[in-house]
């Protein structure tokens, strides 16, 4: 067995990208991590997380910090268009009998947690850089970069997101990112006091929920079926978002259709989803993350797999004779898993699109959280 490699190179600073630094230098790894955004930002409203995903914070050991700064909860209520609950999904409290069962943050909050973890763990990041050419050797990895510099890795890390660069580079013909024929709404708000987890209300084909981000804050996000993904004018946001929430006469819904107004910050995105085939690897390059398994939101679960990608493959890295090794046991770990969350996300959207059985949604809701409560 040969210790991890020592020089690694991640392209891209998101959320797996960022674990995989984390995690690759606690087992005494050389890392350097590009990221072509010179702020390093991360856009967005909030981002719910499910058990698994508290679970992951907790070996990157920045749970504490997200218990903080974020809101932990227990459960999810599902609620009639009109407001009385009629079920509840609960999750299992995977990352300790004191840490409740899911959450949510702001993105970028959290994108700041783990930006401030890579740094601190001895990553050396560059901002405003990528690569321009990857060069395959036998017992390495070239790299040339937009800033000049040109390095030589054991192993190269692809976790560039949907759009990825490294991806079109190793495989051109690679499936494209497909949209998915919905849309969701996201925006943040003050948290009424009634509002306690993650609750949806589950209307014939729109779907509404919020998520507490704090103690005072919570994000809204509504899903609606758009057959085509045209331009949405930024000026009709509000007016659009309102629309969507009309036919919901649950009174906790109507007051945070009442807050919204020209001040507040609404995020408009439409569904793309992407499961690549594997080989996720060609010689000494991997991919993790969106870059081969970008999945729609409906699971709470894209940040997880991402993140959890980067655990697994610094594990497997970690007792794995060598390199081609290491990247083959990662893949034959992470595809099944992988696979369910990005095929379950789909078929829920097509369910709600299509304004179908609320028990099929409800079945597979549950059976995915099962699956995804298995250990990684």
């Amino acid at each position: 067995m040969t210790p991890t490699p020592q020089r690694i190179l991640i392209i891209g600073g998101g959320f797996s990208g960022m674990s995989a630094a984390i995690e690759l230098r606690k087992q005494g790894a050389d890392v350097d991590l590009v990221e072509i955004d010179p702020g390093w930002r991360s856009y967005g409203a909030g981002i719910s997380l499910g058990p698994a995903t508290l679970r992951a914070f907790r070996q990157l050991k920045v749970l504490d910090v997200f218990l903080e700064q974020g809101y932990a909860s227990d459960g999810v209520h599902l609620c009639a268009p009109h407001g009385p609950k009629v079920a509840e999904i609960s999750t299992p409290r995977l990352a300790g009998p004191d840490v409740p069962g899911g959450g949510a943050i702001l993105r970028p909050v959290l994108a700041k947690i783990l930006a401030d973890a890579t740094r601190a763990c001895g990553t050396r990041v560059f901002l405003g850089c990528t690569f321009s050419e990857i060069l395959q050797e036998e017992d390495g990895v070239q790299v040339h970069f937009t800033d000049g510099r040109i390095e030589r890795y054991d192993l190269v890390i692809g976790a560039d997101g949907l759009y990825s660069k490294v991806r079109k580079a190793l495989f051109p013909e690679a499936p494209a990112p497909q949209y998915s024929g919905q849309a969701v709404w996201r925006a943040v708000l003050p948290r009424p006091p009634e509002i306690e987890t993650i609750t949806m209300w589950m209307g014939p084909q729109i779907k509404p929920g919020v998520n507490p981000v704090s103690q005072t804050e919570m994000y809204l996000f509504v899903t609606e079926p758009k057959p085509v993904n045209d331009h949405v004018d930024p000026a009709t946001f509000v007016d659009r978002l309102k629309g969507l929430l009309d036919g919901f006469s649950a009174p906790v819904l109507q007051q945070i259709r009442a807050q919204l107004g020209p001040d507040s910050q609404i995020v408009y995105r439409p569904l793309e989803g992407m499961l690549m085939p594997r080989p996720w690897s060609k010689g000494r390059v991997v991919l993790i993350g969106d870059t081969v398994h970008a999945t729609t939101p409906h699971l709470a679960s894209g940040a997880c797999i991402g993140i959890e990608d980067a655990l697994v493959l610094a594990e497997e890295l970690g007792r794995a004779a060598d390199i081609p090794q290491g990247i083959a046991a990662f893949e034959a770990r992470r595809w099944e898993r992988c696979r369910m969350v990005v095929e379950n996300s789909a078929r829920l959207g097509e369910i709600e699109i299509a304004g179908g059985d609320k028990a099929e949604h409800a079945q597979i809701m549950r059976a995915s959280l099962m699956a995804l409560a298995e250990p990684i």
